[in-house]
């Protein structure tokens, strides 16, 4: 008995309690930087829109944008709350339906206003085969950092948290995309946009066990 008491005395003999807001912190210095080098990524590979000064007067303009952020917001929530042993998604997969579901309803709308022969542009525009790309590809810092941050962190559903840790950083890769896309379809934005964030949750999932695993 007196060993076993010597080996817990011995395991816990240098453990320091974890300051206040640790994790929150964690966050913060790994993702915000990630996000800074994915907007140099862009504005180095491809530059913002020529025609900036009018896209910001666009309503789709910032449903486009908005439509990124509040994704983001709402996977970095889960993340957060995925990142401790007993954690969960919470309601992520309801309030990311609502929003996918909110644009989709946009689209279906602005379809309806459209002449038929605007369809190929509104669905398609001239880059639907690279767009889903160049998010992942704006998406992987971002993705980088979640991991390294998550590594730190205990989550146990390491499936579940590596795929919602794909979406925010699918999602913030693709907000920082839509500085540069001139497309102002949304059904294209439905389509092909999150098309790019599931992508990025794929690879999330895909690599989240031998990455995270604890």
């Amino acid at each position: 008995m007196r060993e076993t008491e010597d080996v817990i005395d011995i395991l816990v003999r240098d453990l320091k309690p974890v300051p206040r807001h640790a994790l929150e912190r964690r966050f913060v210095l790994a993702v915000l930087p990630a996000l800074a080098v994915s907007l140099l990524l862009m504005l180095v590979v491809v530059g913002l829109r020529t025609d900036m000064t009018q896209a910001l007067t666009l309503p789709v303009f910032w449903i486009k944008s908005g439509y990124n952020a509040l994704l983001a917001i709402a996977a970095f929530a889960a993340v957060y709350r995925l990142s401790r042993p007993d954690g969960s998604e919470g309601r992520f997969f309801g309030i990311g339906a609502a929003i996918v579901l909110a644009l989709a309803a946009m689209a279906v709308i602005q379809l309806a206003l459209s002449p038929a022969s605007s369809y190929p542009v509104l669905v398609l525009g001239s880059s639907a085969l690279h767009c889903p790309l160049l998010i992942l590809a704006f998406a992987m810092p971002i993705l980088i950092a979640n991991t390294w941050v998550l590594r730190g962190a205990a989550p146990s559903k390491l499936g579940m948290t590596g795929f919602v840790a794909g979406i925010a950083a699918g999602a913030s890769g693709a907000w920082v995309y839509s500085w540069f896309c001139t497309e102002n379809g949304l059904p294209f934005v439905v389509l092909w946009y999150s098309l790019g964030i599931l992508l990025t949750g794929a690879i999330g999932a895909l690599f989240s066990r031998r990455l995270l695993r604890w």
